[in-house]
């Protein structure tokens, strides 16, 4: 580590990552840059659109507006790491069966609230969902 990078340690998708980062790097440049997993995009840079959403310790969180170091120690499962067995998670299916995906580009982020959601709020009525996405 030189002077200008920090150590950070962290799960990402069940895989322990060990790396020196300039500590201005943002949790999705880690994410799409250095660990190359490209199903978190970025679209608007202010945290509005969602698109960079993943989960870090079970939570949804926007990644583009996130340093990566407020990450270490953390838990930070990405839309590739939702279903880590092959099989699509029910909710990717149900926005695939539910015609959910219009472009794509937002569809990992929206995925990702989505099962958040669901795991916060499992009764959620459609006024909370559609306030909550």
């Amino acid at each position: 580590m030189n002077m200008n990078t920090v150590n950070l340690q962290l799960s990402v998708n069940g895989r322990q990552v060990n790396t020196d980062i300039d500590p201005r790097t943002l949790l999705v440049q880690l994410i799409r840059d250095q660990l190359h997993l490209t199903g978190t995009h970025v679209g608007c840079d202010t945290a509005q659109c969602g698109a960079c959403t993943v989960h870090l310790d079970g939570r949804a969180v926007k990644s583009c507006n996130l340093l990566a170091v407020q990450a270490d120690g953390a838990q930070v499962t990405t839309i590739e790491g939702l279903a880590p067995d092959g099989e699509l998670h029910p909710m990717q299916a149900a926005f695939r069966d539910c015609h959910g995906l219009q472009c794509g580009f937002c569809t990992p982020g929206m995925v990702m609230s989505a099962t958040a959601l669901v795991q916060e709020r499992p009764n959620a009525d459609a006024a909370t969902i559609r306030a909550h996405l």
